[in-house]
């Protein structure tokens, strides 16, 4: 049959009409399962957790660990793999603390240049590992005991979240751990390194804290990038705000996503580091955000030469002067949050209107009273870094005071005995004993009384909370040392050992998800103030 034959050209002229079809219907196909893709490449896989912020977790049964059956543990909300302890009917109430002091002295000068649930009962209890307490439904199932989830009102919890006070709460315990490991962070400082430095123990890595009046969600690495974008946030302070900077830049590494396909690598972006001598600096490339530490000890004018009586090679502060370079890198920020406190410890002379005022391990003549100690020069600095910010012109951004960090030398100061050894959970309600001088500290950070409606200067009021966590420091375990002594000596005295900065993974990346929090708040207000202006 030739080519040009009538049968062949109708059997030609319909076969298009055919591959067309059938073309159309792969493409719709393809179309559809690339668009999934698409959506599953959005999304990290650290983001799971964030599924119960949004309310589309699904709640379960968790299990706790038999081995953990003495632990204190409230009522648990898990969804996938995030939990939480229900906040219904739940009020924020004042933690129990025993009225004895312990040793008033300060920290350690920087080192850088509830009553336990039973498990085996079915009865509802109370019980609680700091400020609040809450419920819990137990149940024992043979040997593991089962915390079953209570039902979960979405709607109370959305409520709650943009007002609770998230200082007032209790610590849990979540099998599921944290989000990063001491390997998986490039950037953690050896000294908080407490599982690459030979701690045995790593409980202390899964206590979580939980509002008692709203839930503080996990870290959302992609979600603070996008609130934060085009932004910097900046940790100004001592090494306290090193060890935070350092926890935040350990949570960002872990937003990775999934590939297209299969074969494909894992997308991690890596921060650039941007830093120098004077400010460390990260540039996330994708949202332009930028991570920066200043060191500022003191948060105020700081300088070495002589000055009147004081003789040159001791630290003079000026407390009625900022520290210049904040004031100077303060339009670029965004964010920031200030550490400080810990090195009033040193010594230094205190100045105040071009007089000697006070000092510290330093006053030559004891025949004159000083007129400011070293607490009192704290407020004093305190109030002067609050008020320059508050009132620079070019500043618009929101600063957090994140409070005293509180240190755990038990039996002594940092240099005369103290030690945190061996403390492996958070201490029961009830038996947290007061520090003196913890408390005169944080008091006057939080006793500011600057009118915050006019400027957006929030406190983060960690000091009571995370006096519970004596289980979160590196204690002796702060360097690969092989030889490191990390036991008492034959006559009792402790190893030297760091009980005021943070085991990372640790406690101090709940800092963090308070800071998200926080930014997240001020990012929601910001909206509904433009919508109804």
């Amino acid at each position: 049959m030739a080519l040009g034959s009538p049968e062949v050209s109708i059997f030609v002229a319909g076969f298009p009409r055919k591959v067309s079809t059938i073309a159309i219907a792969i493409g719709g196909l393809v179309s559809f399962f690339v668009f999934g893709l698409v959506l599953r490449l959005s999304d990290p896989i650290s983001s799971s957790v964030s599924r119960v912020f949004y309310g589309n977790g699904t709640p379960e049964q968790v299990e706790i660990p038999s081995s953990l059956s003495n632990h204190t543990v409230q009522g648990l909300y898990t969804s996938n793999n995030d939990i939480y302890k229900s906040d219904k009917n739940l009020t924020s109430q004042s933690s129990s603390r025993s009225p004895d002091l312990v040793s008033s002295d300060i920290s350690p000068p920087d080192l850088e240049k509830g009553d336990a649930v039973s498990l085996d009962t079915s009865t509802t209890e109370k019980t609680g590992v700091g400020s609040g307490e809450g419920e819990t439904n137990v149940s024992k199932a043979g040997d593991t005991p089962i915390v079953s989830s209570p039902s979960h009102d979405d709607s109370e919890t959305t409520s709650a979240e943009t007002e609770c006070d998230l200082y007032q709460g209790s610590w849990f315990y979540d099998p599921v751990g944290p989000l990063y490991t001491n390997n998986s962070c490039p950037v953690l400082t050896q000294m908080q390194n407490c599982q690459g430095n030979g701690r045995p123990d790593k409980g202390y890595e899964n206590w979580r804290w939980k509002p008692s009046q709203c839930d503080l969600p996990r870290f959302d690495a992609r979600k603070f990038l996008d609130l934060m974008r085009s932004k910097t946030l900046a940790f100004i302070g001592d090494s306290v705000a090193r060890n935070q900077m350092e926890s935040m830049l350990c949570l960002l590494w872990q937003a990775r996503f999934k590939p297209l396909f299969r074969f494909m690598k894992l997308f991690v972006e890596t921060p650039v580091n941007r830093g120098n001598k004077k400010m460390q600096r990260w540039f996330f490339n994708s949202t332009s955000v930028t991570i920066v530490r200043i060191w500022s000890s003191w948060l105020v004018h700081e300088f070495n030469e002589k000055f009147d009586y004081a003789p040159e090679g001791v630290t003079k502060l000026n407390l009625d002067i900022p520290d210049e370079r904040i004031i100077e890198a303060l339009p670029s920020f965004g964010v920031v949050v200030l550490s400080s406190g810990h090195w009033f410890a040193k010594q230094s002379v205190y100045i105040s209107k071009d007089e000697i005022v006070g000092g510290q391990l330093w006053w030559p003549d004891k025949s004159k009273p000083m007129k400011v100690n070293n607490v009192e020069a704290f407020g004093i600095s305190v109030e002067t870094i609050l008020k320059s910010i508050a009132t620079h012109p070019n500043f618009t951004g929101l600063t957090i005071v994140r409070t005293w960090s509180p240190d755990h030398y038990e039996g002594g100061a940092w240099n005369t005995g103290g030690s945190c050894t061996g403390k492996e959970e958070p201490i029961l309600p009830g038996k947290l004993v007061k520090n003196g001088f913890t408390e005169i500290m944080h008091e006057k950070q939080a006793t500011d009384d600057r009118d915050s409606s006019k400027v957006k200067l929030k406190l983060m009021d960690i000091t009571e909370a995370f006096g519970y966590r004596h289980d979160g420091h590196p204690g002796p375990y702060r360097s690969l040392d092989p030889n490191k002594i990390t036991k008492r000596g034959p006559d009792g005295r402790p190893p030297p050992q760091d009980c005021l900065h943070w085991c990372m993974p640790g406690p101090v990346d709940i800092w963090n998800e308070m800071v998200l929090e926080l930014i997240r708040r001020d990012f929601e207000g910001k909206k509904m103030r433009d919508s109804s202006s």
